[in-house]
């Protein structure tokens, strides 16, 4: 899954480059500086001034000031730390579902919000490094490579994009992750042999997780069910399944019953047919070895 969703980890940067995420599109601008007029307004109201209040929350007064006209969006953590710095009582941390969905382009919003309340995860890619196993020096990379090329804001933007997106490994309760990837994917030098390699060794720390599988398709296998391209099952927590795929412009979230169960059945074959987990992981190694 190669989503361009904008959002940022959850932790402190005093770094502005990094500090909070830009919001997409002009929907989501609207609700980040709607919410940045509040957070300012609260500001005045209890006599701080950018400097003051960035302190208490580990931040610039020029980060606050991104916060503030709109131009950065603070993380969940920062709003909840700002509505406690301002006495707000809870009136900024009701932005916070809103603000969240911005960090996300329309087309993507769906698949967030599915992601973040997900039981099991299945994910076949057939291009790249799935988003939720890239290292940073790869997913940067990767975007240096766009043509036209990005500006360096939206680099930034769409790197803590990804980034933050691998919370997942950590959430509690655990979800279910699956990957299969074709052999191509791990053979591209994208980026160099550094590049490479530490993506390599992230991918096998990644396959030692409890909860994670990962599964190679070599390319000299005879028979592949996913010749039509890489694709998300997402099972949520009451069961009910969707699929994600993604192309060149556009992206598509499927709702119907019967299309998310065929796609799971699907995937269920690619992964009979690709290599065992055990397997995958020595095949990896072997990559890695040869570089």
């Amino acid at each position: 899954m190669t989503e361009r969703e904008g959002v940022a980890r959850d932790g402190r940067e005093n770094d502005d480059r990094v500090a909070g995420r830009r919001p997409e599109d002009d929907a989501g601008r609207g609700v980040v500086v709607a919410f940045g007029q509040t957070m300012k307004m609260l500001r005045l109201r209890a006599g701080l001034d950018r400097e003051e209040f960035g302190r208490r929350l580990g931040y610039s007064a020029s980060t606050i000031a991104s916060f503030e006209q709109g131009r950065r969006i603070p993380s969940l953590r920062t709003i909840d730390q700002a509505d406690e710095v301002l006495g707000a009582e809870g009136l900024l941390c009701l932005w916070k579902e809103e603000v969240e969905r911005a960090q996300y382009p329309v087309f993507f919003q769906g698949m967030a919000a599915l992601e973040k309340e997900c039981l099991e995860l299945l994910m076949y890619d057939t291009h790249v490094v799935n988003g939720l196993l890239q290292t940073e020096e790869y997913m940067r990379a990767l975007l240096a490579m766009r043509r036209p090329p990005l500006n360096p804001e939206t680099v930034e933007q769409r790197v803590t994009a990804r980034l933050a997106r691998q919370d997942i490994f950590d959430r509690r309760p655990v979800p279910l992750l699956s990957f299969v990837m074709d052999e191509a994917v791990l053979r591209h030098r994208y980026g160099g042999r550094s590049v490479v390699k530490g993506q390599l060794e992230f991918i096998l720390l990644a396959g030692q997780r409890d909860n994670v599988e990962i599964q190679v398709m070599p390319t000299d296998c005879e028979e592949n069910a996913g010749v039509n391209g890489p694709f998300t099952v997402v099972t949520r927590r009451d069961g009910k399944k969707f699929v994600y795929t993604e192309t060149h412009t556009t992206s598509a979230l499927e709702t119907d019953v019967e299309q998310a169960a065929l796609a799971a059945a699907r995937y269920g074959i690619i992964r009979a047919q690709a290599l065992s987990p055990r397997e995958s992981l020595n095949f990896i190694e072997g990559l890695l070895g040869s570089l």
